[in-house]
């Protein structure tokens, strides 16, 4: 009887032990789902997506594809610049992410002169990209910052 209770006060103890840890995974971020400029290269990623599927479809593994993977690579190189224990690696991610936000830019100038998108459209995704590049801006100073502290 004794054995019985204690087994089962250790049961309970180990359920409510997983459900806090399943919990705590559920509502768990990485660190660079945190950042603003994470956030906003997601949404500036769909945008990016959804402008160049109107796209003519022989650029389709041109200009299109050179695009999406500039734009996927600003907010997949803060993600992994965020895993690097040096803040030195982490500074060389945001440069490159920076890097391929200019790329995108570039890109867009090009849809814009051959009449892919419009003038507004390409205002659009310069304001986004002005502010993107803002933040990875801030973002390199700050980790710079860390390094000479």
């Amino acid at each position: 009887m004794f054995v019985d209770f204690w087994l089962m006060v250790v049961v309970y103890w180990l359920i409510i032990v997983v459900y806090l840890k399943l919990k705590y995974m559920e509502n768990y971020q990485y660190s660079f789902e945190k950042l603003d400029v994470w956030k906003n290269s997601r949404v500036f990623n769909v945008k990016i997506y959804n402008l160049t599927n109107k796209f003519p479809n022989y650029e389709r593994f041109g200009l299109v594809s050179q695009i999406r993977r500039a734009a996927v690579s600003i907010i997949s190189n803060i993600a992994e610049g965020s895993s690097r224990s040096s803040l030195k690696e982490q500074v060389r991610f945001t440069e490159i992410a920076y890097g391929s936000a200019l790329e995108v830019y570039c890109q867009m100038i090009v849809a814009l002169d051959l009449k892919y998108i419009t003038e507004s459209e390409f205002n659009e995704i310069d304001l986004l990209l002005k502010e993107i590049t803002n933040k990875l801006y801030a973002l390199k100073n700050s980790q710079l910052k860390r390094i000479v502290a």
